[in-house]
């Protein structure tokens, strides 16, 4: 899962952790959210979890959870480690390996409440992200929940300035990834069985679509 060299910015922090300024400024949006629609008790996984910032916030919050994070990246589990570790939660796991693009995935993590996803589906291809959604949803148990937060194309149409800046920077890049449209992943995720269950707007002009299985 490669992404583009100018994306995910992150800056050295404190011992192994990373500072994400994107971080910063939804985590927030993303932990109210997360407590008005995930399950109250059982195991999440996050995709991506990058610095670690988000999942170290979001288990202090929601305890009932089991919150795993992952990445493709050492230094980002280092870092997510590192919060892990400040944190002192007993339901916040050490970050492991997963390559969420790569097939076969969810039959290994099955038994998952949630998976959260934030801010990745831009940065893969359509088939990657056909790939990550169908794998999510073999992992959710009967009644789980799939979270994906982040820019979308509304109706195949993109619908501010720097979104249409963003998307053609990306495509300059690979021109195989960019921003996805909502109703093509909606689709995705409906035909892998899952509900779609709410689609709501959140700040800086993303969404966050959530579908139960």
């Amino acid at each position: 899962m490669k992404q583009p060299a100018n994306i995910s910015t992150a800056h050295p922090g404190v011992g192994d952790r990373l500072v994400a300024p994107s971080a910063a400024r939804n985590i927030d949006a993303i932990c109210d959210l997360l407590q008005e629609v995930a399950p109250a008790t059982g195991n999440a996984l996050e995709l991506a979890s990058g610095t670690g910032e988000h999942i170290a916030r979001l288990a202090a919050l929601m305890p009932g959870l089991n919150w795993q994070p992952s990445d493709v990246d050492a230094t980002r589990r280092a870092s997510a480690d590192a919060y892990a570790k400040d944190a002192g939660l007993t339901n916040l796991a050490p970050a492991i390996f997963l390559d969420a693009t790569a097939p076969g995935w969810g039959a290994k993590y099955t038994g998952q409440s949630l998976i959260f996803l934030s801010n990745l589906l831009h940065l893969i291809t359509d088939a990657q992200a056909s790939t990550l959604i169908a794998e999510a949803a073999s992992a959710l148990t009967r009644g789980g929940r799939l979270v994906i937060y982040g820019p979308f194309m509304r109706g195949e149409k993109l619908t501010s300035d720097g979104d249409i800046s963003f998307h053609q920077s990306l495509r300059a890049q690979n021109p195989d990834i960019g921003y996805k449209d909502d109703f093509d992943v909606m689709d995705l995720i409906q035909d892998t069985g899952l509900e779609m269950r709410e689609v709501i707007e959140m700040p800086a002009n993303n969404l966050s679509l959530i579908a139960q299985k």
